[in-house]
């Protein structure tokens, strides 16, 4: 059983791929096997979580998800917790398996309840698998509601109840997001035989917690993944007889009159991660030509700059006044990071889209950075329709626009034509506050300064990005400015 965090990188798998492995490992192995591995794991994430526990809740449906919530609660029982299970659907039609793990649990002694008991010290959510294509309802929801207002921890048995197990998006509103209670429930979901995408985007992550895998002892064969975990993400190490010249420019054009921050931000990111120098080109020509906190960034016009030798980050404030200098930036930049306003023009040009995507045809990197709401403009959309599909929403960007496209939000995406799209899951919550964006703009920008392929840069600096906010101390306001010198604030 392995814990997945930040640094894990690994496979992930559609639900058709999952039914096929699983299809394969049952016929292969000796009946009921696989259920009985299912829910001896379950068992024992449970007893880890809580090892005191006085009553255990399992609340079981009607399929083999439930057949696995009977194996665990059997299991439990028989190494002397008091488990008590409530469940739903008739048993004639459980499949063969889970009916006879339901029948382990009645001979362990398992008691059996029609209410839930009122103050479990575990709840584990054995209700909906991956196969669910409706809503939960009725008794259902309102076992999900208790479990989700309650003080004990819930344990969810393969995908919490509700969740798509490839999109991240909820049938359960009151599980999209943390517990209303301080001292609400700790949430965590054991994903078995394989890790599903949706465990670690869009609302999944915040419905999940922390998630667990355990294989089973099946490998995934010849299947494809859907996705892959990102992983740890390191910059590579620094020659000690390099210079400021083998680390790149980075060139930041944007910041329109009343938004130069949102410049200075990506500015000082790039410089910060590791850019050799930083140029800045502020559209808002009235701004004093030096940065008095940060003298190292060089103030030029844009016409002065050889866009051709640089990386150029463009957009960050850019405001309306970004479209006029977008033709000359897109056909001139050799690397580019897109972000902001940059992606608003070009949503709304034709002409810029053609250009955007006549640089793939010269073999020039482009990364387009768009949050939901910029990247539905760019695909003529709802944002609800990206969030609802974010692998697909992603894909479908790098696909019409030829780039690397860093879909922000929980569990950014990053995705191009040709290659499995990747899901970061380094990052919180403290990121959703103004500036962050700049400032991963910047960290993609210094990335392909210092040569990285446009996909690696994205990579590298999303990791990057997510990792700074995970490691910044609670009890330090986490500020852009701050984020992008790559340190706290003093406290």
């Amino acid at each position: 059983m392995q814990r997945i965090t930040s640094a894990t990188a690994a496979p992930l798998f559609d639900i058709a791929a999952a039914r096929r492995m699983e299809q394969a490992a049952t016929a292969a192995l000796a009946p009921h096997t696989l259920m009985q591995r299912a829910g001896l794991a379950v068992a024992r994430l449970a007893m880890a979580t809580a090892p005191h526990a006085r009553t255990i809740w399992v609340a079981c449906g009607p399929g083999n998800n439930g057949g696995d919530g009977f194996e665990a609660a059997a299991q439990l029982q028989r190494r002397g917790f008091a488990t008590v299970i409530t469940r739903i659907g008739d048993e004639s039609r459980l499949p063969a398996d889970a009916r006879a793990s339901l029948q382990s649990a009645r001979a362990a002694g398992v008691q059996f309840s029609e209410v839930p008991p009122e103050h479990p010290d575990l709840a584990i959510d054995a209700l909906l698998g991956i196969g669910a294509t409706r809503p939960p309802g009725g008794a259902m929801i309102d076992w999900l509601q208790r479990m989700h207002t309650a003080r004990s921890p819930v344990l969810s048995v393969d995908t919490p109840s509700g969740l798509n197990a490839e999109t991240g998006t909820l049938s359960t509103d009151f599980l999209a997001g943390p517990p209303s209670r301080t001292d609400g429930p700790r949430r965590l979901c054991l994903s078995l035989l394989t890790l599903k995408p949706g465990l670690f985007t869009a609302q999944g992550r915040d419905a999940a917690g922390d998630v667990w895998f355990d294989d089973l002892g099946v490998a995934a064969g010849n299947e494809a993944p859907m996705a892959r975990l990102l992983g740890t993400s390191p910059s590579p190490s620094r020659w000690q007889s390099s210079h400021k010249g083998s680390y790149g420019d980075v060139a930041v054009i944007g910041g329109a009159p009343g938004m130069a921050g949102a410049a200075l931000l990506a500015a000082s990111a790039a410089l910060c991660a590791g850019a050799g120098r930083v140029f800045v080109a502020l559209l808002d020509t009235n701004i004093a030509p030096l940065d008095l906190v940060q003298p190292e960034l060089m103030f030029r016009r844009r016409e002065t700059l050889d866009l051709g030798a640089m990386a150029v980050v463009c957009g960050c404030g850019g405001g309306s006044a970004v479209h006029k200098v977008l033709p000359h930036v897109l056909e001139a930049a050799h690397a580019l990071v897109l972000d902001a306003d940059a992606l608003n023009a070009i949503a709304g040009d034709s002409v810029l889209q053609r250009l955007l995507k006549a640089r793939s045809e010269t073999g020039r990197s482009t990364v387009l950075t768009p949050h939901p709401l910029e990247a539905a403009r760019l695909l003529g959309s709802a944002t609800r329709d990206v969030q609802s599909d974010r692998l697909g929403a992603a894909n479908r960007l790098a696909e019409r626009y030829r780039a690397v496209v860093v879909l922000k939000g929980s569990g950014t995406v990053i995705a191009n034509v040709g290659a499995t799209p990747v899901i970061n899951t380094s990052g919180n919550a403290r990121l959703a506050t103004a500036g962050t964006g700049d400032v991963l703009a910047g960290m993609v920008g210094a990335a392909l300064a210092a040569g990285r392929p446009a996909r690696a840069a994205a990579c590298e600096a999303v990791w990057r990005h997510g990792d700074l906010a995970d490691r910044w101390p609670a009890h330090v306001p986490l500020t852009a400015s701050a984020l992008a010198r790559g340190l706290p604030a003093t406290p």
